[in-house]
């Protein structure tokens, strides 16, 4: 099976959850990570006065974030393209999102400049060719809103961080300067930019009992402080979200 064919089964076995409660879990997951990236788009677009009148999100899954920009009323036309079938049939199902496709995870079903906005949110660091779908991006969309995570840090060189890194399809393990390389080499220049160290309903998501929950907040409490005083050392020692908004080079 090569790499694309692992990708799309892999991501296809996770929205097709078989156990209703696990499957209801991991919606709630996806529907709050839709909030804080959400707010990354929303920033760095009003940071350039961007107002969309058309939004292509790459890799959309359940949709979840293309809700959440209706909700907000953003992005005027919402469309997304995913590879996993299974997660195709339920954004299909969801009428705040006007349109959806199954796509070969490379190649757009679009022309050149078809939309305003692009979104590739949390997917770059799942594919074997980041550069390529970036620039694929932005050659379907006149602006691009794209969120990695910067997981080249001593918190995820830990064995049990790279078990889990693997296991929910992560290929790519980037710091700041290779995020930015792979805008430039995609043709493309950074035009605003934030990092977020995941707020604490993140951290606490997860957290079923008191002691778990007093460590969670005891771990947001450490992180956001830190990255609030020496952003470069919590970069180093743990893993922030990086969102940019990338425009044409020229």
């Amino acid at each position: 099976m090569d790499a694309q064919a692992q990708l799309v089964r892999f991501y296809d076995d996770a929205y097709a959850q078989q156990d209703p409660a696990d499957a209801m879990r991991y919606a709630r997951w996806r529907a709050l990570g839709a909030i804080g990236k959400a707010d990354h788009v929303l920033a760095l677009c009003a940071g350039a006065g961007l107002r969309p009148a058309s939004t292509l999100e790459i890799g959309c899954g359940d949709g979840a974030l293309l809700c959440e920009l209706r909700a907000r009323e953003f992005g005027g036309r919402l469309e997304g393209v995913e590879i996993a079938p299974a997660a195709v049939e339920i954004t299909r199902g969801r009428v705040e999102i006007d349109a959806v496709e199954l796509y070969d995870g490379a190649h757009l079903p679009a022309e050149d400049g078809d939309y305003e906005l692009g979104i590739v949110s949390h997917v770059l660091e799942h594919v074997p060719d980041p550069t390529a779908l970036l620039a694929e991006a932005a050659r379907a969309c006149d602006a691009v809103v794209m969120e990695v995570p910067l997981e080249a840090n001593l918190s995820a060189r830990r064995a049990c961080k790279r078990e889990h890194a693997s296991e929910v399809g992560h290929l790519q393990r980037l710091d700041r300067a290779d995020a930015r390389a792979m805008v430039a080499r995609a043709g493309l220049r950074v035009a605003g930019e934030l990092e977020d160290p995941l707020p604490l309903t993140v951290h606490m998501f997860f957290a079923t009992t008191p002691s778990a929950r007093a460590r969670a907040t005891a771990k947001w409490a450490l992180r956001a402080g830190l990255h609030r005083l020496v952003p470069g050392l919590a970069r180093r020692l743990f893993t922030v979200h990086y969102a940019c908004l990338c425009l044409p080079a020229e």
